[in-house]
């Protein structure tokens, strides 16, 4: 079974763009740990093809070299906080309007070329102080994912709203890194949760 994860940096952590089945030392990685413990029976294949400074622009670009030609089982996807991050240093916020198309063009490339099943997992922020500015557009953008999702994804991942469960009691710096990147605890929950959350579909598959 071929799973894929798509996305940003957050997906990238650092893996290594020479070999697709480089998993990074983020998300991805303890996802697959996790997936492969919970099923020893079955045998994975994982691949990352997040790559740093992604947005959805970014994504449909190469949605075909990397995604539809890989042909996956199970394709995630996480992406959208560039999409806030990026245009807003000068303070001209990218519309929901064209993040919506963009964002549903992946979506329909992946339903029209492919067979894979859709999880989609929704960007987050973390209270870093300097980037609490991004949350109304940020949230707004959310909004839209969710919309799609009931669309198109098969499985919905409320990435924030669990990351947020899981640090209560926790010490600030063990989650707030950058209020972007995730710490390797912040990584450690939302594998915990993604092998959680594509459960279901892998448990339809098998």
């Amino acid at each position: 079974m071929k799973i894929l994860f798509q996305g940003d940096s957050i997906t990238d952590s650092n893996r290594d763009y020479d070999d697709i089945h480089d998993l990074g030392d983020g998300y991805a990685h303890y996802a697959a740990g996790f997936i492969s413990e919970k099923y020893p029976e079955c045998t994975f294949e994982f691949v990352n093809q997040g790559i740093n400074g992604n947005k959805t622009e970014d994504l449909l670009n190469r949605v075909q070299s990397d995604l539809v030609d890989i042909q996956p089982d199970i394709v995630s996807i996480m992406i959208g906080i560039n999409d806030v991050w990026y245009y807003s240093e000068d303070r001209e916020w990218l519309s929901n309007e064209v993040f919506e198309e963009r964002y549903r063009t992946i979506l329909e490339n992946i339903r029209q070329k492919t067979k894979a099943h859709i999880m989609i997992l929704e960007p987050y922020l973390m209270p870093a102080e300097d980037k609490l500015f991004f949350r109304d557009d940020l949230y707004g953008k959310v909004q839209i994912i969710r919309k799609l999702a009931y669309e198109y994804a098969d499985v919905l991942v409320p990435t924030e709203g669990l990351i947020y469960s899981s640090i209560l009691g926790v010490e600030e710096q063990k989650f707030i890194g950058d209020g972007v990147h995730p710490t390797d605890f912040v990584a450690r929950v939302i594998g915990k949760y993604y092998c959680e959350y594509i459960s279901m579909i892998i448990d339809k598959i098998i």
